[in-house]
């Protein structure tokens, strides 16, 4: 048995994710003929045994599609009018769902989530016990992102220096969920056939189609490092609309690789692709096979990649090395900057003095108690904290290092 044959054998529970480009035509309407033929794709996924989830784009597009007659093409973009278009187009978008899952026997419940769902802990834990027991009662969960509401917290938030937030795309979202309920799999439908390493359409390319990539491996870090899209396809050279392009989906990849999960990237809208990918059998031509490479557990998964942060300290080589080798605590001496404000118990980004994100852990003081003790031996935190209860600024077992062996 191949690789991926075991993969899709053993997947108990897979996480699909449609994104815009493939629900939608041309003209902004839903493509139903594709939408349909998805809907009992996933149905005859689940009557096989399988536990589906899906993550869902298409309700902003579906809502100016159906404001497009009062609609001001000068506002489009506005803020406002996107979350007005998604208010009016999630409903039609899970009306649609709803009543083609009923038709086929199968319940379909809608979960919009926010950045806070995540970032908030108890929120975060609570969303797994949601969709667990939703799937236990046999619903196929519906996911999307709340954009009448999130967008404005982006937005507010999108000129502060420091921040990173935790989804603003249905990719990161779809891995975020993956990640939450241990998924086995997930599947991102989208415009394009998969990875390749180099532009397909460029005149005289011989780009090759990635058939397999390694999670944590150096290809992927050269197609991250190397992408400057936005919400394009990174080596389609084709922009279209939404927010997820193929930089995000190989994010999303690493942060479903975290709990073991492996991602298939595909195109959505070759027919019956779903079926097709699953067939168990050697399927090199459809799609790239993203393997895990490690599995976080529990508060390390949240503080890797489920939280919003706003802050960063920044280490010298020595406290580098103590959190990435020798899997130390982050202790005041080793701490050469502070920018951003926290509270004790947040998720702040380190980076050493070159930049370079090493890793987020959960914070012991505050980003003032930090500044005050920061470069000062642990002995001398009682002179400028009262309540001081920790030796370190963030503890071992609160930092989550995200650079291999390779990068150490």
């Amino acid at each position: 048995m191949s690789e991926r044959a075991e993969v899709i054998s053993k997947a108990k529970r897979i996480v699909v994710k449609l994104g815009t480009a493939t629900l939608m035509n041309d003209d902004g309407d839903i493509a139903l003929s594709r939408f349909f033929g998805f809907v009992e794709q996933l149905v005859r996924l689940k009557k096989s045994g399988k536990e589906v989830l899906l993550v869902t784009s298409g309700a902003v597009g579906l809502g100016r599609k159906t404001l497009q007659n009062v609609l001001d093409p000068r506002d489009s973009q506005a803020l406002p009018i996107k979350q007005a278009c998604a208010a009016i187009g999630q409903g039609r978008l899970m009306s649609l769902y709803c009543d083609a899952f009923e038709r086929l026997g199968v319940v379909a419940a809608q979960v919009l989530l926010t950045e806070s769902d995540f970032t908030n802990r108890r929120r975060y834990l609570n969303l797994r016990t949601t969709l667990n027991k939703l799937i236990e009662l046999g619903a196929l969960p519906i996911i999307n992102e709340n954009d009448t509401v999130s967008t404005d917290e982006l937005e507010m938030l999108k000129n502060a220096p420091d921040l990173k937030v935790n989804f603003g795309d249905n990719d990161k979202l779809s891995a975020l969920v993956a990640s939450k309920i241990e998924a086995d799999l997930l599947i991102i439908l989208t415009d394009v056939d998969g990875i390749y390493d180099a532009d397909p359409t460029l005149p005289g390319a011989r780009a090759k189609l990635y058939a397999r990539l390694d999670a944590g491996g150096t290809e992927i870090d050269d197609l991250l490092r190397d992408s400057t899209e936005t919400s394009s396809s990174l080596i389609s050279g084709v922009k279209k609309p939404g927010r997820g392009g193929i930089k995000t989906k190989l994010s999303a990849a690493r942060v479903a690789a975290s709990t073991g999960c492996a991602t298939i990237i595909a195109c959505g809208k070759q027919i019956d692709i779903l079926d097709r990918l699953l067939s168990q059998q050697e399927q090199y031509n459809l799609g790239t096979l993203i393997m895990p490479n490690r599995s976080l557990k529990g508060k390390a998964r949240w503080i890797a990649f489920a939280t919003t942060t706003r802050a960063v300290l920044v280490v010298n080589a020595g406290a580098r090395s103590a959190l990435v080798e020798g899997k130390k605590s982050l202790l005041p001496a080793g701490v050469i900057e502070v920018r951003g404000d926290f509270d004790r118990g947040d998720v702040v980004v380190v980076h050493d003095q070159n930049g370079v994100e090493i890793g987020r852990g959960m914070v012991n003081y505050s980003s003032d108690e930090a500044r005050k003790i920061s470069g000062k031996h642990s002995d001398e935190i009682a002179l400028y904290v009262a309540d001081h209860h920790y030796d370190a600024l963030i503890t071992r077992d609160n930092f989550v290092s995200f650079l291999g062996e390779k990068q150490q």
